[in-house]
């Protein structure tokens, strides 16, 4: 099968990745060779977009092949690279702090046991390949983690030693195929690398075996795994996996065609042509007259001789009105705070400066990409917590534990610690308050360490009164 090419890729319109489906319910070796075969016409296309998106990442974009018709010598070729602003900015302010895992509900030596797997996701360094993760999914619309059991570890010689080991998958040689029926179940998780022979090698897992594939033509081995899923989860930025960028091409296509006229507006004005009325002047001349910087002319035949510069500046005033209304159309589309707004000088303050200056529309951003992260988070942790209870000896249930983002710390910090110490008051569970005060990054270790602080906190027993609790009469008659 062969690939578009950039030039028809170029032409198309970028409405995000399609997703992969298949009508058969369980894959085996009868049918799986046919369902790559299908599954691949999709991928490809989707392989295409995604290399796209990402050479447009990192700067390859298309002012750079911009052809110019008039003083082709001046041509600037300008990238204002604002689709890794973007992706950088959302992948910072999302996954700037590890996500952590936390208690939730109240059972025995739970909270040890989320310690010790938080423990092990740190030993994985599972909190930068979450920011490789997101990077993905933020430019492409769709990213893959991979999850298997580390066969050399040994948690009882080295209690730091995880049992499972991480990986983040390209997601242009990676993808999941999904059962088209109800609940849109994945039935097979693909890999692929290809050798210097030519040959490409297809990975396959469902929920039992292990398919490896050369060429989609023939399986080369196969056998069965114990983990009970697929351990490749793909992790959507959103329904319509498109990238945070892909929304607002046109306009960034634009934003670099307006600054690169606007240099080649600078550089012919600079580099004007000379005007000549009613004289000649020959080519040793004319090098005479830019050494020299002056020229003697003379008029004739009634005819009054001149020189002058043809010059036309470009109008920057309306050109930067121009260039920001495209940038704060970008900025609100993809819903990105407003650089400009500590300039202003307004009243404004707290809440009104959040919905002012984008910061608001910024935070539901987050949120809604924390809620579909957390739908594929469940999956992996699912897989995570099995190889932990069958390698490490932990067992810990996918209902014992929450997923839990911080950003903005130290914002407003005296209004979370007044909200904090309240909430305390008011007799909420300390892991409790100080999980939704916002002030740590990983509530679980702060209630850990701060338990023996926090016995103050603890509500008091309340007296029991017996049922039936009759008026005493020494006590009068209770009017």
């Amino acid at each position: 099968m062969s690939f578009f090419s950039e030039e028809v890729m170029a032409l198309r319109r970028m409405v995000g990745r399609s997703v992969i489906y298949t009508n058969e319910s369980n894959i085996t070796r009868d049918n799986v060779l046919r369902v790559l075969e299908e599954a691949l016409r999709t991928h490809f296309k989707n392989r295409v977009e995604i290399d796209y998106l990402y050479n447009y990442y990192k700067g390859d974009q298309p002012i750079l092949n911009r052809v110019k018709q008039v003083r082709e010598e001046i041509n600037n070729k300008i990238v204002e690279n604002h689709a890794m602003e973007i992706v950088d900015f959302k992948k910072g302010y999302v996954f700037g702090e590890p996500v952590q895992y936390v208690r939730r509900g109240e059972h025995p030596g739970v909270a040890d046991k989320i310690g010790k797997l938080n423990e092990f996701m740190f030993a994985e360094d599972k909190a930068s390949k979450d920011q490789e993760l997101a990077e993905w999914f933020y430019i492409c619309g769709t990213g893959y983690r991979m999850i298997l059991p580390d066969e050399d570890a040994d948690p009882e010689a080295d209690p730091d030693d995880s049992p499972f080991e991480i990986d983040i998958l390209d997601p242009r040689n990676t993808f999941v195929v999904y059962h088209n029926g109800f609940g849109k179940k994945p039935v097979m998780g693909v890999t692929y690398t290809r050798k210097d022979t030519g040959e490409t090698v297809y990975s396959v897992y469902t929920k039992d075996m292990f398919y490896r594939i050369v060429d989609a033509t023939r399986i080369v081995e196969e056998r069965p795994h114990s983990l009970g899923d697929i351990p490749i989860i793909e992790y959507p930025a959103n329904n319509a996996r498109m990238g945070s960028f892909e929304a607002v091409l046109p306009l960034l296509d634009a934003l670099n065609t307006v600054i690169s006229n606007r240099i080649d507006g600078i550089e012919q004005f600079v580099q004007s042509f000379m005007k000549f009325v009613n004289c000649d002047i020959d080519e040793e001349t004319f090098k005479a007259l830019k050494e020299m910087g002056a020229i003697k002319v003379k008029s004739g035949g009634g005819e009054k001789a001149d020189v002058d510069i043809i010059s036309q500046e470009l109008d920057q005033t309306q050109t930067q009105v121009t260039k920001d209304d495209l940038y704060q159309t970008v900025l609100i589309i993809c819903g990105m705070p407003d650089r400009k707004g500590s300039g202003r000088n307004t009243g404004d303050t707290g809440k009104a400066v959040e919905l002012r200056d984008g910061w608001a529309a910024a935070e539901s951003k987050a949120k809604e990409s924390e809620l579909i992260f957390k739908r594929s988070e469940k999956k992996f942790l699912k897989l995570a917590l099995r190889i932990l209870r069958d390698i490490g000896g932990i067992d810990l249930k996918l209902s014992d534990i929450d997923i839990k983002f911080t950003r903005n710390k130290t914002d407003n910090l005296l209004v979370k610690t007044q909200g904090l110490q309240n909430m305390l008051e008011a007799g909420i569970h300390p892991l409790i308050a100080i999980t939704h005060s916002g002030l740590f990054s990983d509530p679980e270790q702060t209630y850990l360490d701060s338990i023996e602080y926090l016995e103050k906190w603890k509500r008091a027993k309340v007296t029991e009164v017996p049922v039936n609790n009759k008026p005493n009469p020494e006590d009068g008659d209770g009017e």
